[in-house]
């Protein structure tokens, strides 16, 4: 098993078989990019510049004094593949170049607690898709019934919907509970008010390297090699505006107000050790869905909520990206199959992911059973909807022997929402 010379404890996120990548900022310096190994983010600008990474085809290009990972990502995988490979090479504990050049090591390597972390990317577009046969399930379920609760396109296409960049958020940003139209089961018209169904969202999201020519497809066997590599994700939803916009052209205020991201991209070739057969697909897929190799990854999931009053958490829900339906790789495929082009930054997420079991749910939509069946929290209070100054924190980790690769976790506070005097000043509020 390959060592650093950097310690790491068994349970650390960042071994050096992982070694994500990062957009770092320390003090008022510039951004730029790093890569997280045990407690440290090492300074990948400094490495670069003092020519350790020349030979694997980002030399003389400044790719990581850049504040995005985009001119990276676009270098495709065998760029990437070269530069983790010397990474490793220069962590590891037998090499000498980095741990014993102590002035170097004084100036590259930074605690991870002293640092900033930003969004990792430029990210141009964001497609959000609807992956897990269970939470597909349980919501057709829950608001069609069981008998009809796939749509029957569901086991045929990756379905999906293209989300708002622009409120995409690095982990940590509190996030504003939304106001919106909602529709009271008693009333005839709607009202307009804070959301009162606030929830989370548990999915896995990814990053488009090199992308495709406008017209040209990704073939599924290709996918992957567009794939720069997985982030934690929680897509906030608002329920209740949701219910009242979503006919007939889907989630629109629900899902744009934010989306909260880990800031460590964990690349696919980290995670090709952990990778696995997902579920039975039946009817079988068009060939164009075809992947042809095991296309899901063992990936542990957990989520806890932490009440601002008490500061106890608990975890709601411990999962795993396995249930996954549909694949990465037929995701990417399904998604350019008409010629839509992809490009450096986008990201790409699965939708919420559930297991079959009630512990495995990952949105509070399905654990409280659309509020019917309250989630029991350790300090003796209950949730059905996530409430102001609750703290979600998300987890991921692949379990190796003796090591983990981990994703870090991506956390968010529910602050209040705006009042109507916040938004309309002098106006009078109108009913509607």
């Amino acid at each position: 098993m390959k060592r650093s010379f950097i310690e790491t404890k068994p349970d650390s996120h960042f071994p050096i078989q992982n070694l994500p990548y990062g957009i770092f900022q320390l003090s008022s310096e510039s951004p730029r990019v790093g890569t997280a190994i045990g407690e440290y983010v090492l300074d990948l600008s400094l490495i670069e510049q003092a020519g350790l990474l020349d030979g694997t085809g980002v030399e003389g290009k400044n790719i990581f004094s850049s504040p995005t990972l985009n001119p990276f990502m676009a270098l495709g995988r065998s760029v990437w593949s070269a530069v983790r490979k010397k990474l490793q090479h220069l962590l590891d504990e037998n090499t000498p170049d980095l741990r014993d050049h102590k002035e170097l090591r004084v100036q590259a390597f930074h605690l991870l607690k002293d640092v900033t972390m930003l969004l990792p990317a430029e990210i141009g577009d964001y497609t959000d898709f609807y992956a897990s046969k269970e939470h597909a399930t349980n919501v057709g379920t829950m608001f069609r019934g069981k008998d009809n609760a796939l749509m029957p396109n569901w086991t045929h296409l990756p379905i999906g919907y293209h989300g708002r960049a622009s409120s995409i958020v690095p982990s940590g940003t509190p996030v504003r509970r939304p106001l919106g139209q909602r529709k009271p089961k008693d009333s005839e018209y709607p009202v307009f008010c804070p959301c009162t169904q606030l929830d989370f969202e548990l999915e896995i999201g990814w990053f488009i390297g090199p992308g495709n020519t406008l017209g040209e497809p990704i073939p599924v066997h290709k996918a992957e090699d567009h794939v720069f590599g997985l982030v934690l994700v929680n897509d906030w939803s608002a329920r209740d505006i949701q219910a009242w916009e979503y006919q007939p052209l889907g989630p629109f205020l629900a899902k744009n107000f934010a989306t909260s991201i880990s800031p460590w991209v964990v690349p696919l070739e980290a995670l090709d050790p952990f990778r696995t057969v997902g579920p039975k697909q039946e009817p079988e897929p068009f060939p164009y869905l075809q992947q042809g190799k095991d296309g899901s990854f063992n990936i542990n999931l957990e989520v806890y909520l932490t009440p601002e009053s008490s500061g106890k958490e608990t975890r709601i829900t411990k999962t795993n990206f396995s249930y996954i339906y549909w694949s990465i790789a037929q995701q990417v495929a399904h998604h350019t199959i008409t010629g839509c082009n992809v490009r450096p930054g986008d990201m790409q997420a699965s939708g919420t992911i559930s297991g079959p079991n009630r512990e495995e749910r990952g949105s509070m939509l399905e654990l409280s059973w659309r509020g019917s069946q309250p989630v029991q929290l350790n300090d003796g209070g209950e949730r059905s909807w996530i409430a102001d100054g609750d703290t979600l924190t998300i987890s991921g980790w692949c379990q190796g022997d003796g090591y983990r690769i981990g994703f870090g976790e991506v956390t968010g506070q529910i602050l209040p929402a705006h009042s109507e005097t916040d938004i309309l000043g002098n106006q009078v509020a109108v009913k509607i």
